[in-house]
């Protein structure tokens, strides 16, 4: 990454050097930015979508960022967002319940050529279908992000304590049907 965050912000706000610090910041991001999405979309298309659109949020954004926070808090919370925004707006335009739309999604991994997972992994993404969506975002974010809970708390603007609670009932949950499914 880079040695000193704070220089690099002024870079990215300087007028003279936005581009470049920019382009930088894609490099550093786009791909821990666009499988943290693409857990969220579950489509590889729709995941480059809300990446684009996630990176024109940072670029318009960086010159009011406060750093309240760290720059990749930031950004992971403008993404999840922009994915949540998404999957929201896909679901409103089928006239389905999130929740089901999210299983018709899963439903169709077996079909995408994007997904290389097995039998297995897609079994796991469908446990996760079925979790609220608060769930399904810490699950993911600490199973296959490895993200520390005081990093998730930053991201999603929860307390560590929630997220523990959140992060217990989801595996319950993904075990309970992974078992459910099994039998």
């Amino acid at each position: 990454m880079f040695t000193d965050e704070n220089a690099f912000i002024e870079q990215l706000q300087n007028a003279k050097t936005k581009e470049k610090a920019f382009r930088e910041l894609v490099k550093l991001y786009k791909e821990r930015l666009y499988w943290h999405i693409r857990k969220i979309v579950v489509s590889h298309d729709d995941a480059d979508d809300v990446l684009q659109n996630t990176f024109i949020k940072i670029f318009r954004g960086i010159d009011n960022f406060k750093q309240e926070s760290k720059l990749f808090s930031w950004m992971y919370r403008i993404a999840t967002n922009e994915a949540i925004y998404f999957i929201n707006k896909r679901a409103k335009e089928r006239n389905l319940d999130i929740s089901d739309y999210q299983e018709k999604l899963t439903s169709n991994l077996d079909s995408d050529h994007w997904f290389s997972g097995d039998d297995v992994q897609v079994l796991l993404q469908k446990a996760i279908a079925t979790l609220p969506p608060k769930q399904q975002l810490v699950f993911n974010m600490k199973y296959f992000e490895d993200l520390k809970y005081k990093e998730i708390a930053e991201i999603l603007e929860l307390t560590e304590g929630a997220l523990k609670a959140s992060y217990f009932h989801a595996v319950k949950k993904v075990e309970a049907y992974i078992k459910n499914t099994l039998n």
